[in-house]
């Protein structure tokens, strides 16, 4: 089995994930204009959305100097495969299927499996995950993450689901890596929606996540 995969330089220490679920793969590139120019580091573009496998590259190219680009809501050892050969930076999937992180391991990819239960969330870590993500983060408090670190205090956590600004600031706090974040930052923008709203919104959630914003 492959060593485990460090995440992303610029996704720890942006500590953000900022999810992109849309209808068509052709609406990404103004929403990423934005959020760099407003300071994100970290994008995780999901299989949800059309044209994803294809546009890849691509954004890849684009971006790949100023941002990581990851994949998400990869469920088959297929995906981790179009995904790396479209040069992604990292993986995301919404369960925790060994069959999937294996697969990222053998390519030498950071793989970030999804889970919710003490069990999901060690088989997937045990076995070489870069990060594990919480989901539905919503679900649960933070004192979750604190519970967590009792059995499993080396655990790297991703909560993800319904994490608005202040469950950010909240996650951060209790020792989450990072937090991953889609409609409290992203709104409607990926449907045509005001990107001077966005832009504002992310600088935000950027000042929160590296702690500039701390109060």
């Amino acid at each position: 089995m492959s060593q485990r995969q460090a995440l992303p330089q610029r996704t720890a220490t942006s500590r953000l994930v900022v999810v992109l679920r849309g209808e068509r793969a052709e609406d990404y590139a103004p929403v990423i204009d934005t959020m760099v120019e407003a300071g994100v580091l970290s994008f995780e573009l999901t299989l949800t959305t059309a044209g994803t496998f294809a546009a890849l590259p691509g954004l890849v190219e684009r971006y790949g100097a100023v941002a990581d680009i990851g994949v998400g809501t990869v469920t088959r050892p297929d995906d981790v495969d179009a995904a790396v050969d479209g040069g992604a930076h990292y993986l995301v999937t919404p369960v925790s299927d060994l069959a999937v992180v294996d697969r990222a391991l053998e390519r030498d990819i950071a793989v970030i499996p999804g889970g919710l239960t003490p069990t999901e969330l060690h088989s997937t870590w045990s076995r070489g995950a870069a990060a594990v993500k919480l989901f539905p983060a919503s679900q649960v408090g933070t004192g979750y993450l604190n519970d967590l670190r009792g059995p499993f205090p080396d655990l790297t956590v991703i909560p993800s689901g319904g994490v608005d600004l202040e469950a950010a600031r909240a996650w951060l706090r209790a020792g989450a890596a990072a937090v991953s974040v889609g409609g409290p930052l992203v709104g409607d923008e990926l449907k045509g929606g005001d990107l001077a709203a966005l832009a504002a919104r992310a600088r935000r959630f950027v000042e929160v996540c590296t702690g500039s914003g701390d109060e």
